[in-house]
């Protein structure tokens, strides 16, 4: 989404369970961040023990690999619920009201079907790596160092849930702005305007001071 974009909260039953959600979204980002952060730390550390010592980082490609669903999937939910995923703007800025709404519903379920099938599709895909009868219960492992592969295969079925969770909820919001006609629901992501975002950034500027 280019444009920026704000949840409003209140005292309802739905927004209750969307800041419930929040945390840990904001936890699985944060982890998300850590490792794209590891990553450049150990290619910083290979480069500098190939260069000066002649010794590069063993299992540096098998690092990469163990880590990349952590940075591809673990804020996928958290960028979800700020709208902040690339969509269609020019679209989406035209709409207003029930049709907006009706559009938003229709896009958020055409998602969690997808994802869905893609819960279960990942989860079968972890299973068949996980056996606790082998060592490391792993059925399968990194080529270079062994590095048990079943940890970063269960990663994606457990983001992948999360954003269901929000899928759920951002359906919710969708349809009952949809029934009742609200101008601005709660937790779902709002488009802001340029004079709104402008007032937005100006207020955590002051706070900031």
């Amino acid at each position: 989404m280019a444009a920026s974009s704000t949840v409003l909260e209140d005292s309802s039953l739905l927004s209750r369970l969307d800041r419930a959600l929040r945390p840990l979204e904001r936890v699985m980002a944060l982890v998300s961040g850590l490792a794209t952060f590891s990553l450049m730390f150990l290619a910083a550390y290979s480069v500098t023990g190939r260069k000066f010592f002649n010794s590069p980082l063993s299992g540096y490609v098998d690092y990469i690999e163990a880590a990349m669903p952590l940075i591809a999937f673990m804020g996928i939910s958290y960028v979800q619920r700020e709208g902040g995923h690339i969509r269609m703007d020019i679209l989406v800025s035209a709409l207003r009201g029930r049709v907006l709404w009706l559009f938003e519903l229709i896009s958020v379920l055409l998602i969690l079907i997808l994802i869905l099938g893609l819960i279960w599709g990942s989860w079968s895909h972890f299973d068949r790596s996980f056996d606790c009868a082998r060592p490391l219960c792993s059925r399968d492992s990194s080529i270079d160092i062994g590095i048990p592969i079943w940890p970063s295969k269960l990663v994606v079925p457990v983001a992948f849930s999360v954003l269901a969770l929000r899928l759920i909820l951002q359906a919710v919001g969708y349809g009952r702005a949809l029934i009742l006609g609200l101008s601005r629901p709660v937790a779902v992501p709002l488009i802001q305007s340029v004079a709104e975002q402008a007032k937005a950034e100006a207020e955590q500027l002051d706070g900031a001071r």
